[in-house]
């Protein structure tokens, strides 16, 4: 009885892993599709890619995208671990529930309604539509990510931890950089690379908020399957996803590896 359980659980498992994987495997293998068709694979080819490459307005696109991703994922990492911290040190449980529950609705509100909301402050605010937007938007709604991300690890932590370094003379920002930020590595990276890839992957939001001539590669991959079916999107499609799993990868090998937690109260 056990061993059909079981595999029924694996079963139904790779059934889960199959329905989300087969469309992005069926598109990458097309993008090497010479016939420029998703119908009927002819011969072996790089050109999708070749042309691709030397598109210089995409590769502009590209750049636009990794520095928006990389800014706002650094800046919502540096606030969110301000944040959080802030939160775990609250003692007032009403209040701290409080303040979880509306870091919390930003991550689970849908993206239409952030990214219209964004949009109507920009317009009020007389903020000009572009690169800036674009950011500010991204560190908005990646900050919440990075905090939840943390929480755990902070919660974690033995308070013991603090007061050893405390007792050793170790002042409060010795304790933070030398036995809290050390303890909670992995969050940090957990919610710097979520960050990251939410801001890479990130359409809804970044539709309401780009203007100026300012595109990343979710909003070109739209404008350009609207046009009509090109196997240079299958190529694009397969490096951004490619690009995410290499970020994913690297945090989950960052996020198990051991940190050692030093104590001390001297530089």
């Amino acid at each position: 009885m056990e061993k059909q359980k079981k595999w029924f659980a694996n079963s139904y498992l790779l059934l889960v892993f199959a329905i989300l994987y087969a469309p992005i495997i069926f598109l990458a293998i097309y993008s090497f599709n010479s016939g420029g068709s998703m119908v009927g694979f002819e011969e072996f080819t790089f050109e999708w890619y070749q042309e691709l490459f030397t598109d210089t307005r995409l590769f502009i696109i590209l750049l636009n995208t990794l520095v928006v991703a990389l800014l706002s994922a650094t800046i919502a990492t540096i606030v969110g671990i301000a944040g959080a911290l802030a939160i775990h040190t609250i003692e007032n449980t009403k209040y701290k529930s409080m303040l979880l529950t509306l870091n919390n609705i930003l991550i689970v509100s849908p993206d239409v309604i952030i990214g219209a909301s964004f949009l109507i402050l920009f317009t009020v605010m007389g903020i000009s539509l572009g690169f800036f937007s674009v950011l500010l938007s991204h560190i908005a709604f990646s900050i919440p990510i990075v905090v939840i991300m943390i929480l755990p690890k902070l919660k974690e932590m033995s308070p013991s931890l603090i007061d050893a370094a405390q007792d050793l003379g170790a002042s409060r920002w010795q304790v933070i950089s030398r036995v809290i930020l050390p303890y909670i590595t992995s969050g940090i990276f957990a919610g710097f690379f979520t960050a990251l890839t939410f801001s890479l992957d990130d359409f809804a939001v970044t539709f309401f908020v780009t203007g100026n001539g300012f595109n990343t590669l979710a909003v070109e991959v739209y404008s350009l399957a609207r046009q009509g079916i090109s196997l240079k999107i299958n190529a694009l499609s397969t490096i951004i996803f490619m690009i995410t799993l290499i970020l994913v990868l690297g945090y989950y090998f960052l996020s198990t590896r051991k940190k050692p937690v030093m104590i001390g109260g001297d530089e």
